[in-house]
C-alpha cells in the first residue's frame, strides 16, 4: 500500500520517493502507470479530483502526471502522459500542481463549511459531493430548497470563512467516532478514521485535502439549485473560481446591460420586457399570417371556375414556408364551397399539402402517399387533410400536377 504523504501533510508540493512498480500501456489503458513508495499526489475519490504534476525520474526530464487513481488494493497509480521505462528502486522526484491543489482544497473545504451550515439552519444533510472542474454540487436530502435557504446557507458558510477558523486533522478509532457526532459517519470499512475538524463547527469523516484554515477558502458562492432524484443539487464555487466565475457573470451581465442601454440592475426588468414584446410581435405575426393566407385563399378561388360541383385550386409557393401552405389550404377548404387545395411550398426543405373541404369525395391521405411513393417523400394524413415533405431538388410542380391530374381523373 502506497503511503499518503498528503494525509498528515496536505500543504506539501515537492516531495522525494522511490519507484516500486511500473504498469506498461496496455489496450485499456495506454499510458504508462508508475507506482511510488510514497506520494503527495491525491488520486480522484471522495467526490474529489486527482492531482496532477510532474515525476522527475533519475536525470531526465520531469514527466507530466497527468492522473493519479487508487487500485483496490490500496497502490497509488500514477498516469504519465509519455511513455517511460524505468526500473523499481529509482529514486524519484515528485512536484504537485499547486494551483490545482489550492483550487482543489478551496472547494473541497468549501463544501465541508456549506454542507455544515445546510445542517446548521436548516436540518438538511448532504448525501453526495461531486467536484468538477468549473464548478461543484452537492446533493441535499431535501426536496426543496427555497431561495431564502440558498442565501442563508452562503451568508452563514462565509461567516465561517471570514472568521478564519482552524482546520485540523486527527485519526480516531471508529468505537471513539460514534461517540462525537460526526456529521455524517462513513460506512464500516476501517477501524481508523481520518477525521476533518473545523473549529467548533464540522467534523467529518473525510481522505481529501484541506486548508489550513477556513479563510484559504476565499469565498463560497452559490449558483443555483435544481431537483435530482435524492432530493436538491446546489451547485457552488469557492476561492479563486468563485472570482473567476463573479468576473464572468459580471461581463456577461455588463453586456447584457449596454445592449439595452441599461443599468446592471435593470437587465432583469428589460429581459421580461422584451420578451413581452416579442410575444405580442408574434403574436401579431401569426394573425397577419392568417388574414394574408386567407385573403390569398379568397383570391384565388375567385379566379377559378367550378367543376364537377368543387373547385380545385392548385398553388405552389416559392417564397413562403410550409406553414403559411398548410394555412392557405385550410383557409381554402373552409370559405363554405366544395374546394380541393393542392399546396406546396418550395422554400427548402420542400413539402406538399393536400386538403379538401369536409366531405369530400377524395381521399388526400392516399393521394400524397401516391404521389410522394414517386420521389421517395414521406409524409401522411386524413381523408380530408394530409402533409409531407419530398427530397430537395424534386420538381414540386410536377408533383402538384400528377396530384391534380389525378384528382381530375
Amino acid at each position: 500500500m502506497t503511503k499518503r504523504l498528503y494525509y498528515d501533510s496536505p500543504e506539501l508540493r515537492e516531495f522525494e520517493s522511490v519507484v516500486e512498480g511500473v504498469l506498461d500501456p496496455a489496450a485499456e489503458q495506454p499510458r504508462a502507470g508508475v507506482i511510488l513508495r510514497e506520494t503527495a499526489f491525491y488520486p480522484t475519490s471522495g467526490g474529489q479530483l486527482h492531482d496532477t504534476g510532474w515525476l522527475t525520474l533519475d536525470s531526465r526530464d520531469p514527466f507530466r502526471v497527468s492522473e493519479v487513481a487508487e487500485h483496490e488494493d490500496g497502490r497509488i497509480i500514477h498516469y504519465l502522459e509519455a511513455p517511460v521505462r524505468v526500473a523499481e528502486g529509482t529514486a524519484v522526484r515528485g512536484i504537485i500542481d499547486s494551483d490545482r491543489r489550492r483550487d482543489h482544497m478551496q472547494q473541497h473545504s468549501g463544501q465541508h463549511v456549506l454542507s455544515a451550515a445546510f445542517i446548521e439552519l436548516y436540518q438538511m444533510p448532504t448525501v453526495s459531493f461531486h467536484m468538477g472542474d468549473d464548478y461543484c454540487s452537492i446533493d441535499l436530502s431535501a426536496p426543496v430548497v427555497t431561495g431564502e435557504q440558498v442565501v442563508g446557507a452562503e451568508k452563514r458558510a462565509n461567516q465561517i470563512v471570514f472568521e478564519n477558523r482552524p482546520v485540523q486533522i486527527r485519526y480516531v478509532s471508529r468505537a471513539e467516532a460514534e461517540k462525537l457526532g460526526l456529521r455524517k459517519l462513513p460506512p464500516a470499512e476501517r477501524d481508523q478514521l481520518r477525521l476533518i475538524e473545523i473549529s467548533s463547527f464540522d467534523l467529518s469523516a473525510c481522505g481529501g485535502t484541506h486548508v489550513a484554515a477556513t479563510g484559504q477558502i476565499g469565498a463560497i458562492l452559490l449558483r443555483k439549485t435544481e431537483k435530482v432524484r435524492q432530493g436538491t443539487r446546489v451547485e457552488f464555487v469557492c476561492g479563486d473560481r468563485a472570482i473567476r466565475t463573479a468576473r464572468r457573470d459580471f461581463a456577461a451581465l455588463s453586456d447584457a446591460a449596454a445592449q439595452f442601454s441599461a443599468q446592471l440592475w435593470d437587465v432583469p426588468d428589460q429581459i421580461r420586457k422584451s420578451f413581452d414584446d416579442l410575444k405580442l410581435l408574434r403574436r401579431q405575426k401569426d394573425d397577419a399570417l392568417e388574414q394574408l393566407a386567407e385573403a390569398f385563399a379568397v383570391g384565388a378561388l375567385n379566379e377559378i371556375p367550378e367543376t364537377k360541383d368543387r373547385r380545385l385550386v392548385v398553388r405552389s409557393f416559392a417564397d413562403r414556408e410550409i406553414g403559411f401552405a398548410k394555412l392557405f389550404a385550410q383557409k381554402a377548404v373552409r370559405t363554405g364551397v366544395p374546394v380541393v387545395a393542392l399546396v406546396a411550398s418550395t422554400m427548402d426543405p420542400p413539402s406538399l399539402v393536400f386538403a379538401q373541404s369536409a366531405g369530400g369525395a377524395a381521399d388526400m391521405g392516399a393521394l400524397l402517399k401516391q404521389v410522394l411513393a414517386s420521389v421517395g417523400g414521406r409524409g401522411g394524413g386524413s381523408r380530408d387533410f394530409a402533409q409531407g415533405g419530398v427530397p430537395a431538388g424534386t420538381n414540386v410542380e410536377q408533383l402538384l400536377r400528377q396530384a391534380a391530374a389525378t384528382i381530375g381523373a
